[in-house]
Protein backbone atom coordinates (compact mmCIF):
# COMPACT_ATOMS: atom_id res chain seq x y z
CA UNK A 1 0.00 0.00 0.00
CA UNK A 2 1.15 3.53 -1.10
CA UNK A 3 1.98 6.09 1.93
CA UNK A 4 1.81 9.81 1.47
CA UNK A 5 3.85 11.45 4.30
CA UNK A 6 3.77 8.85 6.34
CA UNK A 7 -0.32 8.55 5.93
CA UNK A 8 -1.64 5.44 3.46
CA UNK A 9 -2.68 6.86 0.09
CA UNK A 10 -6.36 5.89 -0.54
CA UNK A 11 -7.80 5.72 -4.06
CA UNK A 12 -11.17 6.81 -3.86
CA UNK A 13 -13.14 6.28 -7.32
CA UNK A 14 -14.47 9.56 -8.13
CA UNK A 15 -16.25 10.78 -11.41
CA UNK A 16 -14.74 13.27 -13.57
CA UNK A 17 -17.53 15.63 -12.45
CA UNK A 18 -16.71 14.86 -8.58
CA UNK A 19 -13.04 15.68 -9.05
CA UNK A 20 -13.65 18.76 -10.68
CA UNK A 21 -16.19 20.01 -7.93
CA UNK A 22 -13.52 19.09 -5.66
CA UNK A 23 -10.71 20.95 -7.57
CA UNK A 24 -13.70 24.12 -7.81
CA UNK A 25 -14.37 24.05 -4.58
CA UNK A 26 -10.08 24.37 -3.94
CA UNK A 27 -9.99 27.02 -6.22
CA UNK A 28 -12.44 28.82 -4.50
CA UNK A 29 -9.91 29.97 -1.18
CA UNK A 30 -7.63 31.98 -4.08
CA UNK A 31 -10.79 33.64 -5.36
CA UNK A 32 -13.53 35.17 -4.31
CA UNK A 33 -13.56 33.07 -0.68
CA UNK A 34 -11.93 34.56 2.13
CA UNK A 35 -10.83 32.86 4.56
CA UNK A 36 -9.04 33.48 7.87
CA UNK A 37 -5.96 31.61 9.70
CA UNK A 38 -8.84 30.31 12.35
CA UNK A 39 -11.21 28.83 9.75
CA UNK A 40 -7.95 27.32 8.00
CA UNK A 41 -6.40 25.64 11.05
CA UNK A 42 -10.52 24.42 11.69
CA UNK A 43 -10.05 22.94 7.94
CA UNK A 44 -6.88 21.11 8.89
CA UNK A 45 -4.29 23.50 7.92
CA UNK A 46 -1.86 25.53 9.14
CA UNK A 47 -3.01 29.24 7.80
CA UNK A 48 -4.51 30.44 5.11
CA UNK A 49 -0.91 30.42 3.24
CA UNK A 50 -0.68 26.75 3.58
CA UNK A 51 -4.67 26.08 2.55
CA UNK A 52 -3.93 27.99 -0.53
CA UNK A 53 -0.77 26.14 -1.24
CA UNK A 54 -2.11 22.72 -0.28
CA UNK A 55 -4.90 23.02 -2.69
CA UNK A 56 -3.11 23.67 -5.55
CA UNK A 57 -0.77 20.14 -4.63
CA UNK A 58 -4.48 18.68 -3.75
CA UNK A 59 -6.19 20.23 -7.20
CA UNK A 60 -2.84 19.03 -8.95
CA UNK A 61 -3.56 15.04 -7.70
CA UNK A 62 -7.29 15.74 -8.12
CA UNK A 63 -6.85 16.33 -12.07
CA UNK A 64 -4.68 13.64 -12.71
CA UNK A 65 -6.88 11.23 -10.67
CA UNK A 66 -4.10 10.28 -8.04
CA UNK A 67 -4.84 9.12 -4.33
CA UNK A 68 -5.03 10.99 -1.39
CA UNK A 69 -4.30 10.41 1.98
CA UNK A 70 -7.66 10.36 4.10
CA UNK A 71 -6.29 13.73 6.14
CA UNK A 72 -5.77 15.04 2.75
CA UNK A 73 -9.50 13.73 1.05
CA UNK A 74 -11.03 15.12 4.28
CA UNK A 75 -9.84 18.65 3.56
CA UNK A 76 -10.51 18.78 0.44
CA UNK A 77 -14.08 17.77 1.26
CA UNK A 78 -14.78 20.26 4.24
CA UNK A 79 -13.10 23.02 2.18
CA UNK A 80 -15.69 22.32 -0.94
CA UNK A 81 -18.14 22.74 1.17
CA UNK A 82 -17.52 25.57 3.72
CA UNK A 83 -16.63 27.42 0.20
CA UNK A 84 -19.65 26.55 -1.54
CA UNK A 85 -22.03 26.73 1.90
CA UNK A 86 -20.69 29.56 3.81
CA UNK A 87 -21.59 33.11 2.74
CA UNK A 88 -19.73 34.30 5.47
CA UNK A 89 -15.89 32.83 4.06
CA UNK A 90 -16.48 31.11 1.43
CA UNK A 91 -18.07 31.76 -1.90
CA UNK A 92 -21.93 31.07 -0.89
CA UNK A 93 -24.36 32.81 -2.83
CA UNK A 94 -21.93 33.56 -5.31
CA UNK A 95 -20.74 29.42 -5.71
CA UNK A 96 -22.58 29.01 -9.12
CA UNK A 97 -21.50 32.42 -10.43
CA UNK A 98 -17.73 31.48 -10.06
CA UNK A 99 -17.65 28.00 -9.87
CA UNK A 100 -20.12 27.08 -12.99
CA UNK A 101 -21.71 24.42 -10.58
CA UNK A 102 -25.64 25.03 -9.77
CA UNK A 103 -26.39 24.48 -6.36
CA UNK A 104 -28.66 21.81 -7.33
CA UNK A 105 -25.85 19.65 -8.88
CA UNK A 106 -23.20 20.72 -6.30
CA UNK A 107 -25.49 19.02 -3.50
CA UNK A 108 -26.18 16.17 -5.85
CA UNK A 109 -22.02 15.94 -6.22
CA UNK A 110 -21.11 16.33 -2.75
CA UNK A 111 -23.54 13.70 -1.47
CA UNK A 112 -21.69 11.39 -3.41
CA UNK A 113 -18.05 12.43 -2.41
CA UNK A 114 -19.44 12.26 1.00
CA UNK A 115 -20.74 9.17 0.68
CA UNK A 116 -17.64 7.35 -1.35
CA UNK A 117 -15.36 8.93 1.36
CA UNK A 118 -17.40 7.99 4.23
CA UNK A 119 -16.91 4.13 2.92
CA UNK A 120 -13.11 4.42 2.71
CA UNK A 121 -12.60 5.57 6.40
CA UNK A 122 -12.11 9.49 5.83
CA UNK A 123 -13.29 11.62 9.02
CA UNK A 124 -11.56 14.70 10.68
CA UNK A 125 -10.14 12.43 12.90
CA UNK A 126 -8.28 10.81 10.01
Amino acid sequence: MATMGGQEAVDIPLTDEERRLLRAGLAEWGGPAHCTDEFAVAMGFKDVEDLISQGDRLSQSLAHGEPLSRADWARTLLATELAFASDLIGSGVEWSTTTGFADADTIRLLRGVQRKTARHGVSLST
